[in-house]
């Protein structure tokens, strides 16, 4: 689990966080069996919980995810979307797609999400808005290219949502490209007049931001 707080602690917080559906528990095993080491990509009960409520809050209706990896994340937020909501999410690896849809149809929310095959990027160029929640977790030197291209997708209200702003810790003393694309999309959004910004310290660092 990538965690930037003692072990003990985060399973403080997961104890006194409201359970996983047990579809999402046995995604958590199959994801952990499949995918080894790439399993801490799992948003994991205490985000995937936050992103749910944080959903539910803003009475969301339509949602966007770039970065899909098993489905996670896209179960956990569709859950808070109404029956007739949507969420649209992006990913291009087969194995991890295949592996989300085979639970997405077994969700009782299943029905709500569609999967994009391929590219994010070339996706944003066809989508249109707006949408209320944006969650990006994909490849980190596109994190910039993301945020500029889901900006204007946004509803007026919209919430974009940005996972791993603080790669384990890494953004202090970045040294490899991965680490690096991090810090120049912190200063970036940052930098943006456009939008009011806060980083959370929740799991490996989860920054909302919203037009001012």
């Amino acid at each position: 689990m990538l965690t930037l707080v003692p072990e003990e602690i985060e399973l403080y917080a997961g104890a006194h966080t409201t359970p996983l559906p047990e579809l999402l528990d046995e995604l958590t095993e199959k994801t952990k069996e499949q995918m080894g080491a790439l399993s801490l990509m799992l948003s994991g009960q205490t985000e995937g919980t936050f992103l749910q409520m944080l959903a539910a809050a803003m009475g969301a209706k339509r949602i966007l995810e770039i970065g899909m990896f098993t489905g996670f994340s896209a179960q956990m937020m569709a859950a808070a979307l109404p029956d007739d909501g949507e969420l649209i999410t992006c990913d291009l690896n087969p194995e991890a797609i295949k592996t989300a849809k085979s639970f997405f149809e077994r969700s009782p929310h299943g029905h709500k999400i569609t999967v994009r095959e391929g590219p994010a990027l070339e996706t944003l160029k066809t989508l249109e808005g707006p949408f209320d929640l944006v969650f990006i977790d994909a490849d980190k030197p596109n994190y910039t290219n993301y945020y500029e291209a889901s900006l204007p997708l946004l509803s007026a209200n919209g919430i974009i949502a940005v996972d791993n702003v603080l790669w384990s810790g890494n953004v202090l003393d970045p040294k490899d490209d991965q680490a690096e694309a991090i810090v120049a999309f912190n200063d970036h959004v940052q930098a943006d007049e456009r939008v009011t910004n806060v980083m959370l310290t929740v799991r490996d660092g989860l920054m909302l931001i919203r037009r001012k």
